[in-house]
């Protein structure tokens, strides 16, 4: 036997390693941590298109493929084709009548050239008048039947795609097909409106007219849903067109329809069909611009095509509220874009729930949040990134991966207690395993150990001194307005990340603060905003971190300040925040007073300053004078660094 092995086309690749979902998480990382929202970072990533996949479209590149081909169409040629055909084909046979009527001297040859210059300029009333004139040329007879032909395959293909090419060589059986069609098309949609359709009532209609109908639909939702758009597409051109144009198309499709004998149940079908989808733009104008003439038919399936790229770059654009990628209706996509840019779309809602399903994003009251689980990994990424600017030889063992949380090796061993951090002592486990008869032999000739609890030992480490930190961070309006907001959200999250990856001894609590303060939990610190409102209350927040350290008195105090501007508000008794710009002499010493606190217990207060002013300046020298803390000018580029360097030497330190 013998093999051959190709490139796989239908459809994604089945032996493609699966998308890591931890990718798009950090892209949309990238975007959180610069400030931006959880479900406005998402929309990003897709309209993007996924990090490592080049071969995959986001929704940007599929938009602008729409966008080319609604152009493409537009200028495809003009709607007028089938009018100028028309028009032409009847001078045609008016000319070859009068040839034939010219070399006749008789009176009835003068009579029939007075009524053919009389015919109305009107080219659907000179159809109408010639319709019963008994042609005296063979030829212009002939032509005159090209014509009715052709506007009986127009009419029929601008509401049925595949009758055009059904007609092309019509006898009256194929007529008589059309017309039973349409009656039974009729008929099962108004059995469906009394609820009694079935499939297998659609199943018979497709297998006696089947080939009329190209697009294949597999149910009479699908079949209307096709009738539908053509239909509408058809009101639109004659929208389209001049008030002449419309008027002479619309007298030609009526005439054409009484001739046919289907003007009935073509008014029957239309009624359903918009009673069905009275949602599409039934009556809106669209302009063509191109040069060459279109056949009625070609000019129906072009703006049919437009209507569906118009909703589908809406659909695209996902800037709706509450927008999904549910939203974008594939068979759309595949009728414009192809099979493969449905295979895109695929991949891209796939991302979309294995972020929710994998438990990274969380749908609450049609909102979309960030889980704990994803807070700590863009956490992470913080500080990863707050790592890579520091000079790790400079900086010290912020990377060391070889020690335990609980501190550095002693050599002794002691029994293992419940909550115990300590690295097990494998060899002392073992031997206390021996001493204790948990040997047993095995049926092959081997021995078995089992081990108790009580059989486990620990390797005892230096105690290290566990910190209370507190991080105040400014949520004010004014860090917006400095650009300085993102920069102190991926502090507050690298800082979280920090402590519970290498100090989970230490208790830390993130504070921000505005006119009023509150504590922030991790989970929250990501799809956190700024607060539109007035008021820088330090005295709030400094209220709030004393608690904290006071909580924890055994605990080495550290608090860190993140603000770009003065004090401008305090906590009142009555609970309430009083605002005032300047800053008041209250506001202040209130503040002030709760820095004399902080020294009092012992914290060091270092002061993160992100703006120059004056006043700012002047209350953080004061705040260094009466504290002892440093104060840091940084730019927000690098807070990071500069609080977590700070942290970490605080805690050499003690």
């Amino acid at each position: 036997m013998a093999f051959r092995y190709g490139e796989y086309h239908d459809g994604p690749d089945p032996l493609a390693p699966p998308y890591d979902v931890r990718a798009a998480l950090d892209e949309m990382g990238d975007a959180i941590l610069s400030g931006s929202t959880p479900v406005h970072a998402l929309r990003d990533l897709l309209k993007r298109g996924l990090p490592g996949t080049q071969d995959r479209r986001g929704l940007d590149d599929m938009l602008r493929e729409v966008r080319r081909r609604r152009r493409d169409l537009r200028e495809r040629g003009r709607l007028d084709g089938t009018l100028e055909k028309a028009r032409a084909l009847l001078d045609k046979a008016i000319g070859q009548e009068r040839a034939e009527l010219f070399p006749d001297p008789s009176d009835d040859a003068r009579l029939r050239e007075a009524g053919l210059d009389t015919l109305p300029d009107d080219t659907a009333s000179a159809i109408q008048e010639l319709s019963t004139y008994d042609w005296r040329s063979s030829a212009a007879r002939q032509t005159f039947e090209e014509l009715r032909d052709l506007l009986r395959r127009e009419v029929l293909d601008s509401q049925f795609r595949g009758l055009r090419d059904a007609l092309a060589n019509p006898d009256p059986e194929a007529m008589e097909r059309v017309r039973q069609m349409m009656s039974d098309l009729n008929d099962m949609l108004d059995k469906d409106a009394r609820g009694q359709h079935t499939q297998a009532d659609f199943d018979a209609f497709m297998g006696k007219y089947g080939d009329l109908f190209p697009e294949k639909p597999r149910n009479l939702e699908e079949l209307v849903d096709i009738l539908a758009r053509r239909a509408a597409a058809t009101q639109r051109m004659l929208a389209s067109m001049t008030p002449r144009q419309r008027e002479e198309l619309a007298n030609l499709i009526n005439q054409t329809l009484d001739q046919t004998g289907l003007s009935d149940e073509m008014r029957r079908l239309g009624e359903a069909l918009y009673a069905r989808r009275p949602d599409l733009a039934w009556n809106a104008p669209e302009r063509l611009t191109g040069e060459e003439p279109l056949a009625m038919g070609d000019a129906v399936t072009a703006l049919e095509e437009l209507a569906d790229l118009t909703q589908l770059e809406t659909a695209l654009r996902q800037d709706y509220p509450g927008a999904r990628l549910d939203d974008i209706d594939e068979a759309a996509v595949r009728r414009a874009l192809g099979r493969s840019a449905v295979d895109d779309l695929e991949a891209l809602k796939r991302i979309e729930r294995e972020l929710e399903e994998q438990g990274y994003l969380l749908r609450r009251r049609g909102k979309l949040e960030l889980t704990p689980k994803a807070v700590r990994r863009l956490g992470e990424t913080a500080l990863r990134r707050v790592f890579a600017s520091l000079d790790a030889g400079r900086r010290g063992d912020h990377d060391q991966h070889d020690a335990g949380s609980a501190g550095e090796l002693t050599g002794s061993s002691r029994p293992w207690r419940f909550g115990d951090e300590q690295p097990i002592d494998v060899v002392r486990t073992l031997v206390n395993g021996v001493r204790s008869g948990g040997v047993t032999p095995k049926g092959s000739g081997g021995t078995a150990l089992r081990l108790s609890v009580d059989d486990f030992e620990v390797a005892e480490t230096e105690r290290r001194t566990a910190a209370a930190v507190c991080l105040l961070v400014d949520l004010s309006y004014s860090m917006a307005l400095r650009g300085t907001w993102a920069a102190a959200k991926q502090t507050a999250l690298a800082l979280q990340a920090l402590v519970a990856a290498k100090f989970p001894q230490d208790a830390v609590q993130i504070i921000g603060f505005s006119n009023y303060a509150r504590v922030l939990q991790p989970d929250e610190l990501a799809g956190l905003d700024w607060d539109m409102v007035q008021g820088t209350n330090l005295h709030h927040a400094l209220l709030i971190a004393g608690r904290h350290l006071d909580r924890h008195p055994d605990f080495e105090p550290v608090v860190l300040v993140v603000t770009d501007g003065e004090p401008t508000a305090h906590l009142m008794r009555n609970g309430r925040s009083a605002f005032e710009w300047p800053p008041s002499h209250e506001t202040l010493e209130l503040t002030l007073a709760e820095v004399d606190k902080m020294t009092r217990r012992r914290a060091t207060l270092n002061v993160f300053m992100l703006a120059a002013d004056d006043r700012l300046k002047e209350f953080v020298d004061e705040v260094a004078r009466r504290n002892g803390g440093r104060v840091f000018s940084p730019s927000a580029e690098r807070l990071g660094e500069y609080v977590v360097s700070d942290f970490l030497r605080l805690r050499r330190a003690r």
